[in-house]
């Protein structure tokens, strides 16, 4: 090849590589080497495999780039490899639309509640595929409830009302579904020790006093799963109570037992409900270690003529496992509880999905509504749930509810207040962001909690691009046949790298093919910038696809430049190998310095005020004084009109301070006197600054001027006369003054005769009441002694 052409194209694979990691995206930074890695990569990327794509010397990833690049770079859309992905619905029967007062019944298997039953979907990673799930619940739809009783002594009472239960449930079920069946079991604790009492005559009666109780046992299939009321009337009534040691009971044992033993407890594919009845706590994981029992539960099913037989073997399951089971087999549970132990199976309904809780009467007299309302309660709302995801798969849900209700996020799996016959839909959406190692097909499955109706999703992955299946194996346009020639390009084998797989990478690294790699024969590969692949430097790709390493030996870069506001190259400029070129109207290393004036320009348009010059767009002001933007502060400096004040002072009046050097001092600015103030330039009547003064003589006169800067002269404008106060008239003040000191006078005379007034007329009236309170004796002194003495004749009688 002429060595023009070469050096045109090895010019041209420069530019075009860095071209491309500049505009490119998370696609080019992936550095894929085959269409399959690229598709894997975004669902953005896509491949270019026409073999004339690349230039001279440019890496194979180069053809991995955002659809929009690869059209801008000139790949052909026939040429571009962009796989997608899709759905194909298999199985699509129509919810059922079913009467319950029709003739023809339905079995279970007919009624179909949820739309579609079967997908396939075909993924490729980053592309989420979204479909539709339609959910309806159908009317008069078969029901299956077992009630699970705790048959220690503290439920006597309580059995007594369970024993017409059966009858009583089946007529108030008839206003819900005309299929309905109930089953019976019972339970009270593992047959050891310290449970129970393990005493001859305790195993036989482990009641106290003259109560007739029967053995403890672990747990009792009683009635298995039947339409007849009154056969369970029947058979809970032959049952009696037991008793035990401790208050938490094993119920665990006996639900799991419930949950596992399909066959033996009747349960159909219908709605299935299990009741829960106890007036105390329970046993879990653990707690078998009191009795010596350490092996966990299997969780599988161990009835042996309807009796539990392994409460001695295994341990209590916890509840981790008992959600799983009762989630497996699609149970929906009831706890009908006393109040006092309301709080514990609080906590325990929101560790299982689809429970309720009951308040359980002290008699159990309202067992019959409970397990209505509970009913009516779950199956109000659907909860939707999925099996297990491949690893690098995930799903989202959307729920559509009710009156166009929407939820997302957990509250997009679940539709809540849903009355018979309400139709509720779920957007689902699954993505894949990565290829299964084993590449085969995934199922998984969806499916509402408590129903066993499912959706099953059958996932197949997008691992590579269709033209991989026209690769040329061991082809020769593949350095002599290392590779596969695949969508335009050397896939190489095993050990191979290069663009056509030219080099063996026990080769890459040797001292002839290294030496290229090496700038002025330094010591560091590539700058330490990018591998020597094959006697060439590819530079390593960045987080950020527009920082970018370039150069034959990668030592150049676009993001080491220096920055200014922590920007780089002051954001007015770009990085050229670690070197900023600014852009125009600016300068500096980091493109921080302007080399524009107007931000210094003050409001008198003088660059900064006269006072400074313009350096990188602010001002440096000469003299220290000053300060500001435009240097117009000067926080030492006296106003304008007290700086200029004995100037004009000494001009205008000739006196003042400056009286004897006015001449030289104050010869920098024109005066104009002018008659009055209204004669001084107004703010209006000029387009420069201009200051209005007012300013006071030792003689206490006033006088008024302005001072103004017009294209650079300095004028002073006065009023010729000066504005002295008059001086004081005497006569009027002292004649106020002794006015003043007259009536004051007067004023207190009148007040001190005000006062004595009121004081003897106080006094008086005070005397005048002790007057007319005084009392003054009539009877004769004994002491006093007459002049005259009276004799009176007794026998005078008066005639």
């Amino acid at each position: 090849m002429d060595l023009r052409l070469l050096l045109i194209a090895s010019l041209s694979a420069v530019l075009g590589g860095s071209w491309a990691q500049q505009e490119g995206s998370i696609c080019i930074k992936a550095n894929a080497q085959s269409c399959g890695e690229c598709i894997q990569v975004a669902e953005t990327c896509g491949w270019c495999a026409d073999e004339t794509f690349l230039t001279v010397g440019e890496s194979k990833s180069a053809r991995c780039d955002d659809l929009e690049s690869l059209k801008k770079r000139g790949c052909s859309l026939t040429k571009i490899e962009n796989p997608r992905g899709g759905i194909r619905i298999d199985q699509n029967k129509t919810v059922t639309n079913r009467k319950k007062d029709v003739a023809e019944k339905l079995t279970p298997e007919q009624i179909t509640q949820i739309q579609p039953q079967k997908l396939s979907l075909t993924l490729r990673s980053g592309e989420p595929q979204t479909f539709e799930l339609k959910f309806k619940r159908a009317e008069d739809y078969p029901i299956d409830l077992y009630y699970l009783m705790d048959l220690s002594f503290s439920m006597k009472d309580d059995l007594e009302n369970v024993k017409n239960l059966g009858t009583d449930l089946m007529r108030e079920m008839q206003g819900i579904t005309s299929d309905f069946r109930i089953g019976f079991g019972s339970f009270v604790e593992k047959t050891v020790m310290p449970y129970i009492s393990t005493t001859p005559a305790r195993l036989i009666n482990p009641c106290t006093g003259n109560q007739n109780c029967t053995s403890p046992f672990s747990y009792k299939n009683v009635l298995k799963l039947t339409d007849k009321g009154d056969e369970f009337n029947r058979l809970v009534s032959q049952q009696q109570i037991s008793g035990n040691l401790d208050s938490p009971e094993g119920g665990f044992d006996a639900i799991m037992q419930v949950a596992v033993c399909e066959n033996q407890i009747g349960w159909r594919n219908v709605t299935r409900l299990l009741v829960f009845s106890t007036d105390a706590g329970f046993h879990f994981a653990g707690d078998g270690k009191l009795g010596g029992i350490v092996l966990p539960n299997d969780g599988r099913c161990h009835l042996e003529n309807n009796m539990y037989t392994m409460s001695h073997y295994y341990d209590y399951p916890s509840i981790a496992h008992l959600v799983q089971k009762l989630s497996d087999h699609n149970i929906q549970t009831i706890f009908a509880v006393t109040e006092e132990f309301q709080p514990v199976y609080k906590e325990l309904k929101n560790l299982i999905p689809k429970s309720a809780v009951g308040t359980l009467s002290s008699n159990s007299s309202n067992v019959i509504k409970l397990i209505i309302d509970a009913y009516n309660s779950l199956s109000s709302e659907v909860i939707l749930e999925n099996s297990r995801l491949p690893e690098g798969v995930s799903i989202t849900y959307k729920s559509i509810c009710k009156n166009g209700v929407e939820g997302t996020g957990e509250n997009g799996r679940k539709c809540s207040n849903i009355s018979i016959g309400d139709e509720v839909l779920f957007h689902i959406s699954i993505e894949s962001q990565k290829c299964p190692s084993h590449g085969k097909p995934e199922v998984i499955k969806i499916k509402p909690l408590g129903f066993t109706e499912e959706v099953e999703v059958v996932l197949t992955f997008i691992c590579d691009c269709p033209c991989a299946k026209n690769g040329v194996t061991n082809s020769d346009q593949c350095s002599e046949g290392n590779g596969t020639f695949e969508c335009g390009a050397c896939k190489c084998n095993d050990g191979r790298i290069g663009r056509l797989c030219e080099c063996s990478k026990d080769e890459v690294r040797t001292e002839d093919l290294d030496a290229n790699c090496r700038k002025d024969n330094g010591t560091d590969i590539c700058s330490n910038n990018g591998d020597c692949v094959c006697g060439t430097c590819e530079c390593k790709k960045r987080e950020n696809p527009a920082e970018i390493y370039s150069g034959k030996y990668c030592e150049c870069d676009n993001f080491n430049c220096d920055r200014s506001n922590n920007k780089l190259c002051g954001g007015h400029g770009r990085c050229d190998c670690r070197k900023c070129i600014c852009d125009a109207n600016y300068t500096g290393s980091a493109c921080d310095c302007s080399l524009e004036t107007a931000t210094c320009l003050a409001k008198n348009g003088q660059i900064c005020n006269g006072r400074g010059t313009c350096e990188c767009g602010a001002c440096k002001c000469t003299n220290p004084k000053f300060q500001g933007p435009t240097c117009e502060i000067c926080p030492t400096c006296p106003g304008v009109c007290p700086e200029h004040k004995d100037c004009v002072q000494c001009r205008a009046f000739e006196a003042g301070e400056k009286k004897d050097t006015c001449e030289r001092d104050c010869s920098y600015f024109q005066l104009m006197k002018v008659k009055d103030r209204d004669k001084l330039p107004q703010p209006a009547d000029q387009s420069y600054p201009l200051s209005h003064c007012k300013e006071r003589d030792a003689n206490d006169c006033w006088f008024y001027y302005t001072y103004a800067i017009r294209n650079d002269t300095k004028e002073v404008y006065v009023v010729e006369t000066l504005e002295c106060p008059a001086g004081p008239d005497i006569i009027p003040i002292v004649a106020g003054v002794v006015a003043g000191i007259v009536l004051i006078g007067l004023a207190l005379l009148l007040i001190w005769k005000l006062l004595m007034i009121i004081h003897d007329r106080r006094e008086f009236a005070k005397f005048e009441k002790e007057k007319m309170n005084a009392k003054w004796d009539t009877g004769e002194n004994p002491i006093y002694k007459s002049a005259v003495t009276t004799v009176v004749n007794p026998k005078y009688e008066g005639k």
